[in-house]
């Protein structure tokens, strides 16, 4: 039966490979990224399956219209994929206040936007599906990645509770927690300003 999806952080990574999955099973995908321009092969190879939308995690109001977007699109989205993020690598005290602020916009706020912005459009269809993506860096913790470690301990304390909250209505959850894998994830880490004390 054929599925639609709402993906975001579809231009790499995990995001693209479950795109990419999709639609080989014949499935639907609307993907979300910050540029409408993303994914421009498969975009070529299923013109009548894949949807791009704009769509920056750290802005809110963006986030919403986005999301009512895609649904006013979609008879119906089955499975919304919360994918989006992206690593800083440093201690805690060399990192930048507007990098502190950046990966709690996007990893944290921006999923939690996100997945508020998608429960209304479930609801009303009768339930569905979220998979959130975190790490098991939302279980355990490595040193230099404290930001990182704070957002996806974040959005997995806000999973557990919106589950609970949204069950009655037929609406999923699912925590992806993967470790390390071959996604380009550690190329493109930001970095804080080494301080000389951590060498």
């Amino acid at each position: 039966m054929e599925k639609t999806w709402l993906i975001t952080g579809v231009s790499s990574g995990l995001g693209r490979l479950l795109a990419e999955k999709a639609l080989i099973r014949g499935d639907r995908v609307i993907g979300a990224s910050r540029s409408e321009d993303a994914l421009p092969d498969l975009r070529a190879r299923y013109p009548e399956r894949l949807r791009i939308v704009a769509m920056d995690l750290k802005d809110q109001s963006p986030v919403r219209a986005a999301v009512d977007r895609a649904f006013a699109a979609s008879a119906r989205i089955d499975i919304v994929v919360s994918n989006a993020g992206y690593g800083l690598l440093g201690a805690a005290e060399e990192a930048g206040d507007v990098q502190v602020r950046d990966i709690i916009d996007t990893n944290l706020v921006g999923s939690i936007a996100l997945i508020r912005a998608a429960l209304p459009h479930l609801r009303s269809q009768g339930g569905g599906r979220i998979l959130q993506v975190s790490s098991e860096g939302g279980q355990i913790a490595y040193p230099a990645f404290s930001l990182y470690h704070a957002t996806k301990w974040g959005i997995e304390g806000f999973v557990e509770s919106v589950a609970q909250e949204a069950a009655p209505f037929g609406i999923e959850f699912t925590l992806v927690e993967p470790g390390p894998a071959r996604t380009g994830f550690g190329g493109n880490l930001a970095r804080t300003k080494p301080l000389a004390a951590y060498e």
